[in-house]
């Protein structure tokens, strides 16, 4: 049975939604077709989101004049669920740096930073490493670049193939480290401890025993950000190519009656 927190809902199940090319543009602003089909929706069943961003990228993204994002989810998952809402109330939080350690972070970025450097790429902008609370976040092309630029990235690394080489050298490099490394957006990848990919998540939901929990992302392949949560035996996954598409499935799927 679900939780009283929940029970007065419609349907006693929970969505959770992918931010970057599921809700908004990769890392561009929500519109507002989608917040009038996420309040829609919420009169029905729980909603959440999990992004791989920090809450401050995030909120930029879903927040529109002066409403607190955390008021339109009930659910807030952001950096995996490593920083997580319930309700506007924050929940406990993990920590990238604690599960590394300082001795051994140290190596892993000074090698990350020499590579980029050695990369042969036409453009490159700032920010190659953004520590966050859960995980880092890396880019051979620099966060910092514009729309336009991002998007010339990822065509030259779906030729090329800089990130998932990126990849394999770190794995070869820092074998022992117990972290997973995975491609999401146009520009860059994540890098954080086994098992606090977005399935972390999951296990800060399971006390409410919703019925079933529905995820909507993107990068559902292998490999990609999304699949961990998608393949998930506790979830029913969804793939969408676009915001829009996101709004399209969620009318097929809960509101045909």
């Amino acid at each position: 049975m679900v939780s009283a927190t929940f029970a007065n809902r419609p349907l006693k199940k929970l969505c959770l939604f992918d931010v970057d090319g599921t809700l908004t543009p990769a890392r561009q602003a929500v519109s507002s077709d989608m917040l009038e089909t996420l309040r829609a929706l919420r009169k029905k069943l729980a909603i959440g989101f999990v992004g791989g961003s920090d809450l401050v990228k995030i909120t930029e993204q879903l927040q529109t004049g002066t409403d607190n994002i955390l008021d339109e989810f009930d659910f807030a998952f952001a950096e995996n669920g490593l920083t997580a809402y319930k309700l506007g109330k924050q929940l406990p939080s993990q920590s990238f740096i604690k599960f590394v350690g300082e001795e051994r972070y140290k190596p892993l970025v000074d090698f990350i930073l020499h590579y980029i450097a050695d990369l042969d790429l036409p453009i490159k902008r700032g920010t190659f490493v953004e520590f966050r609370r859960g995980m880092i976040n890396v880019s051979p092309m620099g966060r910092n670049a514009t729309i336009q630029e991002r998007s010339e990235f990822e065509a030259l690394d779906l030729k090329n193939g800089y990130r998932t080489t990126f990849i394999q050298a770190l794995k070869e490099k820092f074998p022992d480290y117990g972290l997973t490394y995975s491609i999401g957006g146009k520009i860059s990848f994540d890098i954080f401890p086994d098992g606090w990919d977005k399935t972390y998540a999951l296990g800060l939901v399971e006390d409410e025993q919703f019925e079933e929990i529905h995820f909507f992302g993107d990068k559902t392949h292998k490999g990609g950000n999304d699949y961990e949560i998608y393949a998930d035996p506790r979830t029913v996954g969804h793939t969408v190519k676009n915001p829009a598409d996101t709004m399209h499935m969620i009318r097929e799927l809960f509101f045909q009656d």
